[in-house]
């Protein structure tokens, strides 16, 4: 059934019917946002590598450089939550 897989023609309909759907003007700016998108990507996986290193290399550099204290803070603060049943309940009147 799909021995041939993908073939060129496949690929013609494809594009056919996303530039009927979106129209050519609209194409442009989702490219754009698609590299962006991709930039964002490629810059926050090279700081995650960066960010990790070997067991030796880190020991080493946590002994030669003090960490500052505004890394044990939480990544995200704390926020008040309200549930439903204690919300102010306001009655409406037509």
């Amino acid at each position: 059934m799909l021995r041939n897989g993908l073939e060129p023609w496949h690929i013609l309909v494809v594009l056919a019917v996303v530039v009927l759907l979106f129209g050519s003007k609209k194409l442009p700016e989702m490219a754009r946002g698609l590299g962006k998108s991709m930039r964002i990507l490629k810059a926050e996986t090279k700081a995650m590598r960066e960010d990790e290193t070997p067991a030796d290399a880190g020991t080493a550099q946590s002994a030669a450089t003090p960490q500052p204290a505004a890394a044990a803070q939480p990544a995200v603060a704390p926020t008040n939550v309200t549930k439903a049943s204690e919300a102010p309940h306001t009655e409406k009147t037509v």
